[in-house]
């Protein structure tokens, strides 16, 4: 029986650790986007033109987000709210202050012409999507941002897929409006974006194969 429950308390553990990892690498891939200056992820947009308006760091704007993400979760889903979804605030955490580790790590890289801002946006997009592979293979708590989707999705008759979207284009136009109101101008939103919301979605289909295999050798 200690034994069967020594397991257990393993397997969560790996579980655990995936996720933090796939936050970790989702991190970085943010600050690489962050660096290539071609435009943020649609999900770290408000977060990097908020940065910008308030001289916060992008790191702590992303955690006053996915914070406020949570509590709309709870007032859409009220007493249907699973509670264990709390877990978002930690990982939230973790991954905020990655985003400014990462940064830090990230100081003294460079580019020279746009082809060198493509390869960092590149990276970036890849890091987010192998990130995200993770937190899915994880299989312990989504995202904040995800949470929203799903939320609605259990309140609407909407599909995973083209709410997600929807709530994508919401966060790039509120970018879009907060940068021209405070900032006179785009910011954080650009070609970069764009590659962000078409690619990564597609590379994770490819990511995911890889958890798979990976899910199978070490958390099966």
């Amino acid at each position: 029986m200690s034994e069967i429950k020594h397991q257990k308390i393993n397997h969560i553990f790996k579980r655990l650790l995936f996720l933090c990892l796939g936050l970790i690498i989702m991190a970085f891939g943010v600050a690489f986007s962050i660096k290539a200056a071609l435009g943020t992820s649609p999900i770290s947009s408000v977060p990097y033109v908020t940065s910008e308006i308030s001289g916060l760091s992008v790191g702590t704007t992303t955690i006053i987000m996915n914070f406020m993400f949570v509590l709309i979760q709870i007032a859409i889903l009220n007493k249907d709210y699973e509670w264990f979804q709390l877990l978002q605030l930690p990982a939230a955490v973790l991954f905020g202050t990655m985003i400014d580790v990462a940064e830090l790590v990230l100081t003294n890289v460079s580019y020279t012409n746009y082809f060198e801002q493509w390869v960092l946006c590149a990276i970036g997009i890849f890091l987010i999507a192998l990130g995200v592979s993770m937190e899915v293979m994880a299989n312990i708590v989504t995202t904040a941002g995800e949470g929203i989707v799903i939320a609605i999705c259990k309140k609407l008759p909407v599909k995973f897929g083209n709410m997600k979207v929807a709530f994508d284009v919401t966060l790039v136009i509120i970018s879009i409006v907060l940068g021209f109101i405070f900032l006179g101008g785009l910011c954080g939103v650009r070609e970069g974006t764009v590659a962000a919301a078409i690619l990564v979605g597609q590379i994770t289909k490819i990511t995911n194969k890889l958890m798979k295999k990976i899910e199978t050798a070490f958390l099966s």
